[in-house]
């Protein structure tokens, strides 16, 4: 009784250094995974989380003016179109992007107007995670299941002989 109860927690000790091995390597290839697709994809993360950059009077120095569109003014406005930020360790020149639409508010200063801006890449990315993490969980579930069922069927050969 004693020789099956150490049989027992040898094979439960063996799958447990098992699982711990397996669980390892598939965090180690799923980040690789990750990490590989967000390579060859060329998402730029700080790109696709940023939000667009503006003037701030209070932190920023203007370097040049230009004229901008506005919904819903007849005419352009003058504003900032380049400047320096004084938060910025890097030094560089900001400017206002293109593609950036303005509104007036009621105060009757102009704003960025942020919209609602769908990127789907991002969704896509963390679908492409989802899928990884999911993948990673089955393969482990399957690996072990496989391994205890071979420990079994092992320890079951070898209790048949004895008998």
């Amino acid at each position: 009784m004693d020789h099956a109860l150490s049989d027992d927690q040898r094979r439960a000790s063996k799958i447990r250094r098992f699982t711990v091995g397996v669980s390892l390597a598939i965090m180690i290839l799923c980040n690789a995974i990750v990490l590989f697709g967000l390579w060859a994809s060329g998402i730029n993360l700080d790109e696709l989380a940023a939000t667009p950059d503006v003037f701030n009077s209070q932190q920023d120095i203007c370097l040049r003016l230009g004229w901008k569109s506005v919904a819903g003014a007849t005419d352009p406005v003058r504003l900032c179109s380049e400047w320096i930020n004084l938060s910025d360790p890097s030094g560089k020149t900001h400017q206002i992007q293109r593609e950036l639409k303005l509104k007036q508010g009621p105060d009757g200063q102009y704003y960025a107007d942020r919209g609602v801006r769908a990127d789907y890449r991002l969704l896509i990315l963390m679908l492409f995670v989802v899928a990884v993490i999911a993948f990673g969980l089955v393969a482990k579930w399957y690996l072990v299941s496989r391994y205890r069922l071979r420990l079994e069927s092992v320890a079951g050969q070898g209790a048949s002989l004895v008998h």
